[in-house]
């Protein structure tokens, strides 16, 4: 560029310019991308590649605190970079969680076709059962069991499955799909898939008003899994717990405690009931699958 035209900017090559609805592209780390992403985005002018990687980096670390913001983010990446399956990927499953179901739809389906996996029949199947389509998800549940080979994902196809049906007015049916596969599961299904079955299990139990069943399989899954869903918080809840924000309170109470310790003798024996709540907690979780499925209802009706 000759000399006396370096003050001005060059024009930005085609759809790197931000659009004035979008999130700025943070500035990223190389170290911070995945080596299978890099690999990915060298199809892409460095510049355009570079911008694409910041989007999309700002989409995987806001996806669970700010899901909204996580999809403008993937759409702008998306925007930029159509033809590469990680964008679409990214804006899928960000829509997916900000609620868009209707662009996560349309983008599994595209993935869908770009790769061939039938893995994602089950997030299609929630996706039309989102948009109020029970008799399309079921018809891509059928599809997903034909092909469908690995365990995880066909819990998957079975909790939608189920939902459908509840929706569709057919509680009974649900719970007897929900409960056949936990008696018999299809394969080695690894923890999470086992946890989010007895998840979905004890929340139609509990909608259907069962509230002691609830309890027993919402523990089941905080025992297999207590990370893995909100079991733990939905077993608060039926539990009445209430969370205490009042510190000041907090810290009066500490002060009496400690003038307490203060005036007790240092050789007195502790109380043997200390830690018996924790032990109680730690047995509730621990214990036995609940017995006694729910396997009401007929034979699973004709679609």
């Amino acid at each position: 560029m000759p000399r006396q035209d370096r003050g001005q900017r060059e024009p930005l090559p085609p759809g790197v310019g931000p659009r004035d609805n979008e999130p700025e592209a943070p500035e990223i780390n190389s170290k911070d991308i995945p080596r299978s992403v890099r690999a990915e985005l060298k199809s892409l002018p460095k510049e355009l590649a570079n911008t694409v990687a910041a989007h999309l980096v700002a989409a995987g670390e806001l996806i669970e605190v700010d899901p909204e913001r996580a999809y403008a983010h993937a759409e702008a990446a998306k925007r930029r970079a159509a033809r590469l399956s990680l964008a679409r990927e990214a804006l899928a499953e960000t829509a997916y969680a900000a609620g868009h179901y209707d662009v996560a739809l349309t983008e599994f389906r595209a993935l869908r076709r770009m790769t061939g996996s039938p893995d994602y029949l089950a997030v299609l199947a929630d996706c039309e059962r989102a948009l109020g389509r029970p008799e399309a998800a079921l018809r891509l549940v059928r599809e997903g069991e034909q092909s469908v080979k690995d365990p995880a994902m066909l819990v998957e196809l079975r909790i939608v499955q189920a939902g459908a049906r509840a929706d569709s007015g057919q509680q009974a049916e649900a719970l007897r799909l929900l409960s056949n596969e936990i008696e018999s599961p299809r394969g080695v299904v690894p923890k999470p898939a086992q946890a989010r079955l007895r998840y979905a299990y004890a929340a139609l139990l509990l909608e259907q008003g069962d509230r002691d069943a609830a309890q027993d399989w919402f523990t089941a899954t905080a025992r297999i899994d207590p990370e893995g869903t909100d079991a733990l918080d939905r077993l608060d809840e039926l539990n009445g717990m209430v969370l205490i924000t009042d510190f000041e309170d907090d810290d009066e109470d500490d002060q009496d405690d400690e003038d307490d310790e203060e005036s007790t003798p240092d050789d007195e024996e502790s109380t043997p009931d200390d830690g018996a709540d924790d032990e109680d907690d730690a047995e509730s979780i621990t214990q036995d699958e609940p017995d006694g499925l729910s396997t009401a209802g007929s034979e699973e009706p004709e679609s």
